[in-house]
């Protein structure tokens, strides 16, 4: 089986500190797959290279078996790549369902935010997830008491 993606010798380094030095990623289609390592070990580091937040010093990004180079998030969204960072923060004065497709909203012809859709959407993964929570109610006074 062909991997989706795969980062082969990623290096990146900040003033002083070498935070990936030849690191390696694959993932492949349909496995759930982890990346776990010690404070420090890069974890982070390697997503936000996947992802366009940092650029890497040295290595490749094959996406679908083609060199790829991602801008930043944008650009990793659109090409199907998602993740979700963990020091993933809401934003308390939105709804949870804002909150859940904050910069991927679900748009009409028109451009405008297609609000239907995007609380039918919060409903089905609420639901998969076996949540409680109003799509609509606030998050700041869903999770902060």
């Amino acid at each position: 089986m062909e991997a989706l993606l795969q980062l082969k010798g990623i290096d990146k380094a900040f003033p002083g500190v070498k935070a990936l030095s030849g690191a390696a990623l694959n993932v492949y289609p349909g496995r759930v797959m982890a990346l776990v390592g010690e404070n420090g070990a890069g974890k982070s580091t390697m997503m936000k290279v996947l992802t366009g937040i940092y650029t890497r010093d040295a290595g490749t990004l094959l996406w679908l078996g083609k060199e790829t180079t991602f801008t930043g998030p944008k650009s990793s969204q659109e090409a199907g790549i998602g993740i979700i960072h963990q020091e993933l923060n809401l934003i308390p004065q939105l709804t949870i369902a804002e909150n859940i497709f904050l910069g991927r909203e679900f748009v009409n012809r028109f451009g405008k935010i297609d609000w239907k859709t995007m609380y039918a959407e919060a409903d089905k993964l609420l639901a998969k997830l076996n949540l409680r929570f109003k799509k609509r109610q606030v998050s700041g006074r869903s999770f902060h008491r």
